[in-house]
């Protein structure tokens, strides 16, 4: 979801800045990067362990998660391509899941801007005990969704969510955003999600079109 359908990352990096500075620290860019496509729990970790800030683990991902869904709700910015291509999917009535690091209140008001019946499956990462690198995720969505994960298409913007995607074997789609992704077994590449229909994301995940990377 973040920085692959909504461009929320610079988000979270405002809310990471915001609080590590009224605890009187400093982040860097390095730090934020680090961040993405993490499991709230270990970006909370790490900021405990980086930081001044005190609290436990989940009250800061409370005060992370709340800043974020504020924003959302005041912006939601659409990442190219992505509401056609999910609007295309739909009336496809292709099943599609979610799978996302962030927690359920966020997820949802992505969820709400989008028609009924979008996502046959949401995943987040309350909802899993090990969240990406870890491949759980995506089996968890293969699992609801009824299929083999092999069947399914990721698409994924981070390395932590490649990584994820391609250690439960389903063939991923990275389209690298906030952070590079390195080239990796079992995914491909591609600048951007503008223009890319249903169609492509079957020849691109089986090497049946073209692209950069």
């Amino acid at each position: 979801m973040d920085g692959t359908l909504v461009d929320t990352e610079p988000y979270w990096i405002a809310e990471e800045y915001a609080l590590v500075e009224a605890a009187g620290g400093v982040w860097t860019e390095e730090d934020a990067h680090d961040l993405v496509g993490q499991d709230l729990r270990v970006s909370a970790r790490m900021i405990l362990d980086r930081t001044p800030v005190t609290g436990t683990v989940d009250e800061i991902v409370h005060l992370l998660l709340a800043g974020v869904v504020r924003r959302t709700r005041e912006h939601m910015p659409w990442r190219p391509g992505a509401r056609a291509l999910l609007t295309e999917l739909a009336q496809a009535q292709v099943p599609s899941a979610l799978v996302t690091m962030s927690w359920a209140p966020l997820a949802e008001v992505l969820v709400e801007h989008l028609p009924e019946g979008t996502f046959t499956a949401v995943v987040t990462g309350d909802q899993v005990t090990r969240g990406k690198p870890h491949p759980d995720p995506y089996l968890e969505a293969a699992a609801r969704l009824g299929v083999a994960p092999e069947q399914c298409i990721a698409v994924e913007d981070s390395p932590t969510g490649a990584a994820s995607a391609t250690a439960a074997g389903v063939p991923t789609l990275v389209v690298p955003h906030t952070v590079a992704v390195p080239q990796m077994t079992g995914a491909r590449q591609l600048d951007s999600l503008a223009g890319v229909s249903a169609m492509d994301l079957v020849r691109l995940a089986t090497g049946h079109l073209t692209v950069r990377g």
